[in-house]
Parts: structure tokens; C-alpha cells; sequence
């Protein structure tokens, strides 16, 4: 089957701010390719209204009706989704798809970004929105607060655009936080680190219990009911509607990267979706039916793989971050987990709505680190921020809490 290059990859943008974006995909099928697609929305800040979803198994058609806004880099969006896709050969400018040219993604480059400024209220969610900007993905961070007021954020970062090892995209990284900091920055200094330093960044710190002993119990509702989670979600099973497939129907509350919290557990258990639909109805309820298949191509007969996805898409729709303000000593920590993906790949944007929450409270960071633990046998990415109260009046817990969670889930 052939594509014209320009067709894998079509975004028609809405002509008026209230009207939704149209984006299509056409391009060979894989596993997760919906989750990968999903991933990059969300990263790009686009909200997923509606979708539908279609494939043979070799071949996929999907379609995203999104809400963007006037900031939206369209272009670089359709990169990135081709960039995703499947890859092809091509002949005489059309596209086949070709699984021999199949290969394992190498990992990218890491490098550190060390910045040494002067403190001030929001800094860190200016620089975060600038990395953001850049494409330059936070995968660790190390920000610290000194006794003369100074600030020494340590950055692990990978570049969208495998350039940051050029003198040019260190200098426009540079230039871009100088704009943004101004007086504020005293240095910045970005080289590429070995993967022993990476290593070493991630070795794991030890997490309060409530925040551990929430995520050791995904599959016992009753113990989530004190702690922010969504509303409702039903989760049914049918077999009996089609003879080659499980159809799957979800009823739930609509948050920010719901499909892809959907998407992302179901290829973290290798099951594919050979049709789906996507829609949100009034006050953000969410009906969404897919018609899955395991890896083998049969449908899921089995009444205990049956209850393990159904209990496992129910808990990360109602918990797709767990999110706690815990006391650490004298001081006030917040703390926020997400599960990653198998393919080691984390949920975008979560620090950059952290410190843009923080900022809205007028709440300033002491010190903040991101880190990856393992829980049980999955693997988290934590966000552990220690606020600095000062001689302000302290912001209550539960509105911390209540301020990211929201913001978070998009419900600001």
C-alpha cells in the first residue's frame, strides 16, 4: 500500500478560536502508535475532544478533532507525529511500508544544564516553560536553594531535536533563558554527560509512606477515597458484539491526556485496538468504545485478564497522578507520581504544571528534584518539591493539593 509523503501526517487548522483542529494520521499500524500520538498532543498542550480510530492490523486511519489555541507550532507538531509513525521507503515520492526498516530507536543523547541564579518568585516555572519551548525534555532535575539566596538548578535533559551538542542550540538555549531571567541569571553552562553521571542521577531517595502505600494499592478503590482522584469511571468488557474482537466501554470524567492515559495502559499490556471512538459529551463526561485484541490477534476470553485490564484502566483513570503534601520536619513537601510507560517514556508537561500551579499561589520553591522509583514492579516518576513558606502566611495543605491537582488534570 502506498502514501503520498504529505498524506501520513494532515492538520487542518480551525478558522475560528472556538472551533476545533482536525488532525489525520494514514500510515502503517504498530502497537502503541495511538499512545505515541496521544503523548505528543499532550505535549504540544492540545486537548483531544473527539477521535476515531480504525486499522487491519497493517494499516491504521486515525483522527483527532483538538482544541489548540493561537500559540500552537503546527509545523513542528506534524513533525513530531511523523516522527512516530511507522517508517516507509519510498518510490517515485510515494511511501510503502516497509517492517524491515524497522529499527529499535537509539537513545538519546543526555546532557546537563547547570544554572546558577538569583532567587525570585515563579524563576523556576519561567525557566521549565522555556525547556518546554525548545523541546528540550526534563528528565531529571536537581534545584537547590543556597544560604546567600543564590539558586543552583541542575537540568538532565534530552533534546527533541538533536541538536543541543551544536554551539548554535547551546547559544539559543542560553539566549532564550537570558531573555526570560534577565539580571537574575549569574551563569549557565550546558555539556553532555557520560551514562554513569546519569546513572548516578537516578538513584532512588526514599518516599513517604502515604504517598507509597497509595501506589501499592491500585486495586483497592476504598483505600483512594481520602486522597484527589477523578470522578467515577465505569469500565465494561463485552464479547459477544463481535466475533473477532473484546469491546471495551469506558464511561468517565474527561481530564487533560485522557486518551493517552487510556492508550498507554493498553499497550503496556501489548493489546491492540483495531477500532475506537472518542467523544466528550456535556460537563466533561467521556464515552470512549474500542474494540481490542491481544498480541496473538484473539479476543480476551479469559474472566481473569478480563478483571486485571478492566481493574487496571478503572485505577489510572480515576488516578492518572497521585498527588500529596506531606510534612518534612518543620517544612512542607509536595509531592507528585506518575506511573511510565514500559518503554521507559514519562507523562509531558507534569513540571512544568507543577511550578505553574506554585506560581499562581505565589508559593516559592526551596528546593525540587524529579526522580524515578520503583514501587512494587512498576516504575514511577517522582516530582518532590520542598516549599519555602518564609514569614508569609502558610498556603493550607489541602489547597496546594487541591491547586495542582486541578491544574493537572486540566481543570483549571
Amino acid at each position: 500500500m502506498g502514501i503520498l509523503p504529505d498524506d501520513v501526517v494532515i492538520i487542518r487548522q480551525s478558522e475560528k478560536e472556538r472551533d476545533l483542529s482536525v488532525i489525520t494520521v494514514n500510515c502503517p499500524d504498530k502497537t502503541g502508535l495511538g499512545c505515541d500520538l496521544c503523548r505528543i498532543i499532550l505535549f504540544f498542550g492540545l486537548n483531544i475532544v473527539k477521535g476515531d480510530l480504525s486499522t487491519d492490523g497493517k494499516w491504521c486511519y486515525i483522527v483527532f478533532w483538538v482544541a489548540g489555541n493561537s500559540s500552537t507550532r503546527w509545523g513542528l507538531l506534524k513533525k513530531r507525529l511523523l516522527g512516530v509513525c511507522p517508517s516507509c521507503s519510498s518510490a517515485s515520492g510515494i511511501f510503502y511500508y516497509c517492517p524491515e526498516l524497522q529499527q529499535p530507536p537509539r537513545p538519546p543523547d543526555v546532557f546537563l544544564l547547570k544554572l546558577c541564579c538569583h532567587d525570585r518568585r515563579g524563576l523556576l516555572h519561567n525557566v521549565t516553560e522555556v525547556l518546554c519551548e525548545l523541546e528540550l525534555t526534563i528528565k531529571k532535575v536537581k534545584v537547590s536553594t543556597t544560604p546567600d539566596g543564590r539558586v543552583i538548578d541542575l537540568f538532565f535533559l534530552t533534546d527533541a531535536r538533536e541538536l543541543l551538542h551544536t554551539n548554535k542550540r547551546k547559544e539559543d538555549t542560553y539566549n532564550r533563558l537570558k531573555a526570560v531571567m534577565g539580571d537574575a541569571m549569574i551563569s549557565c553552562d550546558i555539556e553532555m554527560v557520560g551514562p554513569e553521571i546519569t546513572a548516578c542521577s537516578q538513584e532512588s531517595s526514599l518516599l513517604p509512606t502515604k504517598i507509597t502505600d497509595d501506589m501499592l494499592h491500585l486495586e483497592i478503590p476504598d483505600e483512594l477515597q481520602n486522597l484527589q482522584t477523578c470522578s467515577s469511571v465505569s469500565v465494561t468488557m463485552d464479547n459477544s458484539l463481535s466475533p473477532a474482537h473484546t469491546l471495551v466501554q469506558i464511561a468517565c470524567q474527561d481530564h487533560k491526556g485522557l486518551l493517552y492515559d487510556i492508550l498507554r495502559t493498553l499497550k503496556d499490556y501489548n493489546i491492540k485496538t483495531s477500532y475506537g471512538r472518542f467523544t466528550i459529551k456535556q460537563r466533561r463526561n467521556c464515552e470512549i468504545d474500542l474494540f481490542i485484541v491481544q498480541a496473538d490477534g484473539k479476543k480476551i476470553v479469559d474472566p481473569n485478564k478480563q478483571r486485571a485490564l478492566s481493574c487496571h484502566l478503572e485505577m489510572e483513570l480515576l488516578r492518572p497522578l497521585r498527588v500529596a503534601v506531606v510534612s518534612r520536619g518543620p517544612d512542607t513537601e509536595l509531592l507528585v507520581a506518575n506511573p511510565v510507560e514500559l518503554s521507559g517514556k514519562g507523562r509531558p508537561l507534569v513540571f512544568h504544571d507543577i511550578t505553574l500551579a506554585l506560581k499562581m499561589l505565589k508559593s516559592c520553591i526551596f528546593s525540587a528534584e524529579i526522580r524515578r522509583n520503583m514501587i512494587g514492579d512498576r516504575e514511577f516518576e517522582v516530582y518532590r518539591v520542598l516549599l519555602d513558606e518564609g514569614e508569609s502566611l502558610p498556603i493550607p495543605r489541602s489547597k496546594i493539593e487541591g491547586a495542582v491537582w486541578n491544574m493537572l488534570m486540566g481543570w483549571d
